[in-house]
């Protein structure tokens, strides 16, 4: 597909350093990722992204080259570092990533510095996630090539306990290459509102959950699209494959039920064995797993962790990710132009 045309006014530097028209990130939202979505906001002239840190290695290699079958246009490849999580080692991961041709690889929740060097070599560019400017100035020493600020509204797994308002500039001050934001950036306003703070591009999940392409089921979609900011809670309960690490996830029943049992810890939970439902190949998923519901999934879909952030409602409909790009550079010109 052609690519969108480029905005001289919405370059930044991080325009020029990913190649791209748009200072729009598509974040790497986990199994919702996929080359239909990666691929349609690169053609949008923004970055896509491919989370593949639970994916078999084959299969991150075969997301990746269909990704780029669909599209010449930017898109990322994140990797979660914490060794916390139930996935591969990061080296035989970033290998099988980088031997794929991933062009951009995103590193989270974790110490960079040691892959920097294997990335570049690679000819690719690195972005790492932090949350606070000590982490970031850390980030830069290591090489990396963009930092990416992610504030406390953001959903999914997080990384920072400071909001993302205050976070930005700590962390434009802090460093000299790139800085994107996200946590709570959902249409154009939080776009310009992220560049006026120094940023050089914004990074939205949530909003990309609620896109026709994402690998998810309807239910999950619509609701992201319907929630109030307060729907979206911060806590550490669906922790089977990633304890440890707080998250934020839409109310749902296994919540609600939790709460009325007082919030026990872990064995004592309610319906701690239960299976709530499937993926679309058959593997079942336990109540508090960290699974989403992705397309095909059965079961209770509902009680499985709906990753969203505090931007949750500003999705105000279900969108192709062309138009949700498109809208978004659109309402952050307008909103720059309003500005004294």
């Amino acid at each position: 597909m052609a690519r969108a045309p480029r905005r001289p006014h919405m370059q930044t530097p991080l325009c020029s350093l990913l190649d791209v028209d748009r200072p729009i990130v598509q974040a790497p939202i986990g199994s919702a990722t996929c080359p239909d979505l990666a691929a349609a906001v690169a053609d949008a002239g923004a970055v896509g992204h491919l989370a593949v840190t639970w994916r078999s290695l084959d299969d991150t290699r075969d997301v990746i080259r269909r990704t780029h079958e669909r599209t010449d246009g930017a898109f990322a490849v994140n990797l979660a570092l914490d060794d916390r999580t139930t996935h591969r080692p990061t080296d035989d991961h970033l290998d099988a990533a980088l031997d794929a041709g991933a062009d951009v690889v995103s590193l989270s929740f974790g110490d960079p510095a040691p892959h920097v060097d294997r990335i570049h070599d690679a000819g690719a560019t690195v972005l790492a996630t932090v949350g606070t400017a000590a982490e970031a100035r850390e980030a830069e020493r290591a090489g990396v090539d963009a930092v990416v600020a992610q504030g406390w509204e953001a959903g999914g797994h997080l990384q920072s306990d400071v909001a993302t308002m205050p976070l930005v500039p700590r962390v434009v001050d802090a460093v000299d290459v790139p800085v994107i934001a996200a946590g709570g950036i959902a249409d154009g306003r939080g776009v310009a509102a992220a560049l006026t703070l120094g940023a050089d591009g914004a990074w939205l999940g949530t909003r990309f959950v609620a896109c026709e392409e994402a690998n998810v089921v309807d239910d999950y979609r619509e609701r992201v699209a319907d929630a109030d900011a307060t729907d979206a809670v911060r806590t550490d309960l669906f922790d089977k494959g990633w304890p440890g690490r707080d998250h934020r996830v839409l109310e749902n029943s296994t919540i609600e039920a939790w709460e009325q049992a007082g919030r026990p810890g872990p064995g004592e939970r309610p319906g701690e064995s239960d299976t709530v439902g499937a993926y679309p190949d058959g593997h079942p998923v336990e109540r508090y797993g960290d699974d989403i519901p992705v397309a095909g999934a059965t079961g209770e879909t509902e009680a499985w962790a709906l990753y969203a952030g505090q931007s949750a409602g500003l999705a105000d409909e279900v969108r192709p990710a062309a138009e949700v790009v498109d809208a978004l550079v659109a309402e952050a010109e307008a909103a720059l132009e309003r500005a004294p």
